[in-house]
């Protein structure tokens, strides 16, 4: 999903957008009318800012009033000259209040209504106004024929409001979503945009508030957090002219057994990029030799067992574990061992997998499952926690307390406390690569050491990781490797206000 600074940060749920629309229709006479020709306004001004030399389009439209939008966007494009095909999905006669009156005033224009049997060959651009936010069940029949089609014909798609198909409030598919180019979402952005499958059906978000009294919003507290580099960097602080490196913290990374070195490598040297103080990594003896050959600032220590680790942990002020740790009796007496630390911690990867065998609760830790660890850890399946991020990640948090950043498309971040979750809106497909957890396991743990506690750490990390992903994959996502985000690390905390403290 490409970045959009313009974005409002507060996600809701589709009720509540539902309820903001009441409020500003019932309360302060604004008619429905009124907002429905705003959204098709909104929509058609973007339509000529993306789509400039546009000379087709058609219109899907179902029978609500996501219809209606789409009646009023037809409208407006043939008052400028463009030819539009009206494709009507449903029965016609359904159509109620202000989205009847959009079709109506569209056909008194001149507009002609088609019953949906395919795209129009001189197609160039499909606008999306079959389903909005009510939707709650599969989409099933013709609805889903129609759906599927305009997806394989690979003509472009503007969304009205969300993807036809693409649940509001938790981002799955119901049965199948239009995979739009462009989505404009009216007067709330909603939550499910923006995780699961949301990003992937939306693709260039852009707002529109309808002109609504900007007083109704604090009728409605946000369900949810959107997240971006943008907003986090902001909140960083300049380091002192006279620090040392004792004041920001030492970051023991425990992991990589035999064979998987390299994870525990990159989560240690992305410790020190975000600015740890110091940072040791524990490691298998036959790795500790090697490990830092071309990371010198790296400490290395082979650990055989768990009470190796003890003086290790004397001098350590944050632990991260997991990076390449394994299930093998090594992993798990040396997991058993930074359990009895009490220190905070960053928990990855295998130290997941071991903690979902044998159940424990913290509220100083930071873990960061992927949906297949989510899973383990809930005892569901991993389609499960797919289904509903929202809900996965707050039975998380719940049962294993801490902060829980629940990775993938849309990572949520969720902290013990009562605000809203997090949901981070950067980060691209080019990251779905081995090595990328670790070194998110390495920026939290680097910036737990110095001083953030484990929200604050959990939402500037997550945000810092995915904003390097994105400029590292300025040269293409494909190939993209975890390493090459080191040096975005360190430059996107250069241009920020200062490194933290």
């Amino acid at each position: 999903m490409p970045h959009n600074d313009r974005l409002p940060h507060a996600l809701y749920r589709a009720a509540q957008v539902r309820e903001l629309d009441r409020i500003t229709i019932e309360e302060y006479g604004i008619p429905g009318a009124t907002l429905m020709e705003r959204a098709g306004a909104a929509a058609f001004a973007l339509i000529r800012e993306r789509w400039p030399r546009l000379r087709h389009l058609s219109v899907l439209c179902g029978i609500g009033n996501n219809g209606g939008d789409g009646y009023v966007v037809a409208r407006l494009a043939r008052e400028q000259g463009l030819e539009v095909s009206l494709l009507q999905l449903g029965d016609p006669a359904r159509l109620r209040g202000d989205a009847l009156m959009a079709a109506e005033r569209f056909r008194e224009e001149g507009g002609r209504v088609e019953g949906f049997q395919g795209l129009p060959r001189q197609t160039e651009l499909v606008v999306d106004g079959v389903f909005g936010t009510g939707l709650e069940r599969e989409v099933a029949g013709k609805w889903r024929e129609a759906l599927e089609q305009v997806n394989r014909s690979r003509v472009p798609v503007l969304a009205l409001d969300i993807p036809s198909g693409l649940h509001s409030d938790s981002g799955q598919i119901l049965g199948v979503a239009i995979r739009a180019d462009a989505t404009i979402s009216f007067i709330g952005l909603k939550q499910g945009m923006f995780t699961g499958q949301g990003p992937a059906c939306c693709g260039d978000v852009r707002f529109h508030a309808l002109e609504v009294p900007a007083v109704i919003y604090s009728r409605e507290i946000l369900s949810a957090r959107r997240l971006d580099w943008a907003q986090q960097a902001t909140l960083l602080e300049p380091r002192s002219r006279s620090a040392h490196k004792g004041e920001f913290g030492h970051l023991l990374v425990v992991g990589g057994d035999l064979g998987f070195s390299g994870a525990c490598r990159l989560a240690g040297e992305a410790a020190a990029r975000v600015g740890a103080g110091l940072v040791t990594v524990a490691t298998r003896p036959e790795h500790a030799p090697f490990l830092n050959l071309n990371r010198p600032e790296l400490m290395c220590r082979g650990v055989e067992r768990g009470s190796d680790l003890g003086p290790l942990l004397e001098r350590a002020t944050v632990v991260a574990i997991g990076p390449g740790l394994g299930q093998s009796p090594w992993g798990r007496t040396l997991l058993g061992r930074v359990l009895e630390s009490r220190l905070p911690l960053v928990v990855d990867a295998d130290a997941l997998n071991l903690i979902a065998a044998e159940p424990v609760s913290r509220d100083d830790w930071i873990l960061t499952p992927h949906p297949g660890e989510a899973a383990r850890l809930l005892r569901c399946s991993a389609a499960e926690v797919e289904a509903d991020r929202f809900e996965a990640v707050a039975r998380l948090q719940s049962r294993y307390g801490g902060t829980v950043v629940l990775k993938g498309a849309g990572t949520l971040i969720r902290d013990a406390s009562s605000r809203p979750p997090g949901v981070c809106s950067d980060g691209n497909p080019g990251m779905a690569s081995g090595g990328m957890g670790d070194v998110l396991t390495g920026v939290l743990g680097g910036l737990l050491a110095q001083g953030l506690d484990g929200a604050g750490a959990a939402c500037l990390g997550v945000c810092l990781h995915a904003a390097a992903g994105d400029r590292a994959a300025r040269d293409g996502e494909r190939g993209l490797l975890a390493s090459d985000l080191m040096p975005e690390l360190r430059r996107l905390l250069g241009g920020a206000a200062g490194t933290p403290c």
